[in-house]
């Protein structure tokens, strides 16, 4: 059996569970989202895997970018990744690592990218089902009348993701 090293990451967004495939990410998710255990039960069967609790370096070194992007000190990620789907999800995984920082696009735009617009609902859940939040940055990706449909780590958390990334103006609150 194989290993998945995880650890526990509070974020200043929310805790993330980090995970460690042969010095590889194949997780930084929303410890609490709905389909929780779902996206453990594909990475642990896709990797024929195991969890272990381990800090590892490569967490520590994720945990350090990502506290930068918070900082807006980082706009890019360089971490290695090691994806866990379908040959369409991550087909669709790699199109999102395309999206750069502070800038969105639609469900609509990301599936005629990949070549098929009438796929917008399988590209929609492809999107869902990202594993590795905010490195492969799902949260870009908006309807196409400017809502922010549907997010992992809760549409409150893509709305504060996109406000650091200057999609969205701070409100000041009075």
């Amino acid at each position: 059996m194989n290993t998945i090293y995880t650890t526990i990451y509070k974020s200043t967004f929310g805790e993330l569970l980090l995970g460690e495939y042969e010095e590889q990410l194949c997780l930084v998710d929303w410890n609490y989202r709905s389909k929780r255990q779902q996206v453990d039960d594909r990475l642990k069967s896709f990797f024929k895997a195991e969890y272990v609790e381990q800090l590892t370096p490569l967490h520590q070194k994720a945990i350090d970018q990502l506290k930068e992007y918070a900082d807006r000190k980082r706009t890019e990620f360089n971490l290695p990744l090691i994806f866990a789907g379908t040959a369409f999800q991550q087909k669709v995984w790699n199109e999102l690592l395309k999206v750069p920082f502070g800038k969105s696009i639609s469900y609509l735009e990301l599936s005629r990218r990949l070549g098929d617009e009438k796929a917008i609902r399988a590209v929609a859940s492809a999107n869902g089902a990202n594993a590795i939040s905010i490195l492969v940055p799902c949260h870009r990706i908006i309807g196409s009348n400017g809502e922010l449909t549907g997010y992992a780590g809760g549409t409150a958390v893509k709305h504060k993701l996109l406000q650091l990334e200057g999609l969205i103006q701070q409100q000041a609150l009075f």
